[in-house]
This record gives C-alpha cells, sequence and structure tokens, in this order.
C-alpha cells in the first residue's frame, strides 16, 4: 500500500530530489548541484510516495505569494518535482500525492509547470496563463527616441543582493506572478550553473531603481551573435523601453529572444513592427483553487450582472457548491445555477486568459449567460508568471 511521508532531513531530500530527476531521465545530482538545490527544499512542504521502505514518488511545494486580478496578493504554493519510479507509474502513486499535498496545503491557491498537458486536469489544475516566446532582429531594430533614465551594469555579487530586493518592491506586475523564495534566487544565480556568462543591468529613474534584465550572449557557427533573456522586470513603461533601447543597441547581436505576456506591446516600441517574430506561444501557468470560496472573494469583477456558477471538486468537496459572482464581490449561494464547471476549468478562467464561452463552445461546461460570466471575469491586462520552478 501507498503511504505519503513528509520529509524532515538531507539524506531523505538528496533521495527525494534523485528519484525526481531520475523521472525526468536525468542522472542524480552531483555534489555541487546538490549544494545548491539544498536550500531550495522548505521543511515541511517536501512529500514523498513509499511502497514498504521504498521511495516511489515525490512532490514538493514553494510557499510563497501570487497577484490575483484586481491587485490582491494571496498565498501560493509553487508546485515542482513531481514524479513517480519509472516500475511504479500507473499504480495511483501520483494521485495519492495530489491528493494528500492538496489537502493538507496552508495555500488557498497553488500552480505548477506541466510537463504532459493531459496529466493535472483530473488533479483540478487548468490551463490559466501562456506565453508568448518572441525573436526579435536586432539588427533592424530601431527604437525612436532616447532613453529617459539610466541603465547601469552590476556585477555579479551586487545582483545577487540588490535583486531579490527589486523583485520583491515590484516584480509582481501582473496576475499569475509569483513571489521567489531564497532558494529560487540560490538557483538562478549560481555561477557555476545557470547563471554562468550571465550579464545583469538595472534601470534606474527619478524614484530609483525601477528595473532589471539578465541575459546571456552565444554564437553560433557562422558566427552570429544571440542573446537570450533570462530575466526581465520592470515597475514602469519607463523602465521597460529604456531597458529595450539598451538591449537593440548592443553591439555583435544579431537577434534577441525573450518570453512575453500575449498582450505585450512590444511590436509597437519598434519603428518597424515586423522585427518582432512570435515564434510560439505556449502554455504557462497551471493553476488549482484550492479553497474556491477564498479564492473567487480575492480578485475583483468587471462591471456586469451578477451570475451564479456552480462548482464541482472530486478531491476537494468543500469546494463544490453554487457562488454568486457580481461586480461587487463573490460568495456562496443557494440560487438556481447559470453555469456547472468543474474546478480544473474555473482555474482556467480565473486570472482572465481563458473565457466562458470558449468552454461552453466546446461543449466543456454547461449552462447560459456566458457572455455575462465573460465580461465578469475578464482583466485588463493577460496573466503571465515569469518565475520559472
Amino acid at each position: 500500500m501507498t503511504e505519503i511521508r513528509v520529509l524532515s532531513d538531507e539524506a531523505q531530500y538528496r533521495a527525494h530530489n534523485t528519484l525526481f530527476r531520475r523521472a525526468m531521465h536525468w542522472g542524480p545530482p552531483t555534489d555541487e548541484q546538490w549544494a545548491v538545490t539544498l536550500p531550495s527544499y522548505e521543511p515541511g512542504r517536501v512529500l514523498a510516495a513509499f511502497e514498504g521502505d521504498e521511495m516511489v514518488g515525490t512532490t514538493q511545494t514553494f510557499g510563497g505569494r501570487m497577484r490575483v486580478p484586481g491587485g490582491a496578493v494571496v498565498p501560493h504554493s509553487a508546485v515542482s518535482r513531481v514524479g513517480v519510479r519509472a516500475d511504479y507509474t500507473r499504480r495511483g502513486v501520483l494521485s495519492a500525492l495530489m491528493r494528500e499535498q492538496l489537502s493538507t496545503t496552508p495555500d488557498p491557491v497553488a500552480t505548477l509547470r506541466a510537463s504532459e498537458g493531459r496529466i493535472y486536469g483530473r488533479f483540478g489544475y487548468g490551463l490559466a496563463g501562456r506565453v508568448r516566446f518572441l525573436r526579435v532582429d536586432a539588427k533592424r531594430a530601431v527604437i525612436p527616441g532616447s532613453p529617459v533614465g539610466r541603465v547601469r551594469m552590476v556585477d555579479p555579487d551586487v545582483a545577487d543582493k540588490l535583486l531579490p530586493e527589486l523583485h520583491d518592491a515590484f516584480g509582481l506586475g501582473r496576475p499569475g506572478e509569483i513571489s521567489r523564495w531564497p532558494g529560487w534566487w540560490a538557483r538562478a544565480r549560481d555561477r557555476k550553473t545557470s547563471a554562468e556568462n550571465l550579464v545583469t543591468v538595472v534601470h534606474s529613474g527619478p524614484d530609483g531603481d525601477d528595473g532589471f534584465l539578465c541575459y546571456k550572449v552565444s554564437e553560433d557557427k557562422d558566427f552570429r551573435h544571440h542573446l537570450e533573456v533570462e530575466d526581465f522586470v520592470w515597475a514602469n513603461d519607463d523602465a521597460w523601453r529604456d531597458l529595450w533601447i539598451y538591449l537593440t543597441r548592443l553591439d555583435l547581436v544579431d537577434t534577441i529572444e525573450v518570453d512575453a505576456a500575449l498582450d505585450d506591446p512590444l511590436n509597437w516600441l519598434f519603428e518597424d513592427p515586423r522585427v518582432v517574430h512570435t515564434k510560439d506561444v505556449y502554455d504557462q501557468v497551471w493553476l488549482r483553487l484550492v479553497d474556491v470560496p477564498r479564492m473567487l472573494a480575492a480578485r475583483t469583477y468587471g462591471g456586469a450582472e451578477s451570475v451564479v456558477i456552480e462548482v464541482h471538486d472530486k478531491l476537494l468537496p468543500a469546494n463544490e457548491g453554487r457562488y454568486r459572482i457580481s461586480p461587487d464581490g463573490a460568495g456562496r449561494t443557494d440560487d438556481q445555477a447559470d453555469i456547472t464547471i468543474p474546478v480544473d476549468l474555473l482555474g482556467a478562467v480565473y486570472l482572465g486568459d481563458t473565457k466562458f464561452s470558449d468552454l461552453a463552445a466546446t461543449k466543456r461546461i454547461e449552462g447560459a449567460r456566458f457572455d455575462v460570466a465573460d465580461a465578469l471575469f475578464a482583466g485588463p491586462v493577460a496573466p503571465l508568471c515569469s518565475t520559472f520552478f
């Protein structure tokens, strides 16, 4: 019988990490890799599945905060390192892990990055946010005008201290953005691995530092140089524009690659909008409403008549019920439902990336007045999560 245990010491954590990496078809962590990874293991948030004394499955969460539509920030679980040993798949191990994790997490919402799109819907996760992968022709990219602030390069030791402070100050700019935990920064700034050859610049405006970006440049066999933006955070439009001016005026750069929100206006920054190419659009935020009443009450809603939705949740039955949504907020009701929706698809519409009417058109939900629900859940900006975990 599968038993789920909370892990508590370094030896267990390393076994957990090794099993997860094996599930991803990677080798076990080296001693150097493990030294960087260990700080990301938070006591009380690491679960493993056991068959007898054998560890056969893993998952964990990182505690933090997430911004929701309207600007509120709520406690959040970033779910990661989900894996099942290859000889124990399709035996209910993952279901047991997910059930235990969702029933014990202290946070009202969880998100993850899905390795496979078919896995997590059955555990109540819905695809709630997508991202565009953009490529900019740097040789033809001309931004009219001059910078209004100052961009300065900072060395790694300064960046290690400054960037977490700046992200805490203005990193949660869009719905779906999450805070970053100390272990995230330890891995991201490890100069022997992911941060090798990383360049960091910081933007300053009239009120001080208000943006930063990190990037790497590589050279291909034809001696063309390709810049990849690793991290890009800004507090206002001036910082965003000035940092793009900096990027496009670098010498020895042929292309720039960056992830951006679906509604990012980058094309309009350039004299020729065609220098920006959308190479791909892919899923990013998979969201699970752990506490539906709390999360529906946490966000704001657009100007429209009220609508009643009936939520079904097989794993967390406390979420089941009917909720009236209006511009004044959300709460439980006994009134007749207009729309019936499973909790995974409620997660999909929660941040505003997906519409009720789209789900209805594909026969994924039932009811009426979908246009009203669309207006209530719509937001002024597309969701994004620029923190990979």
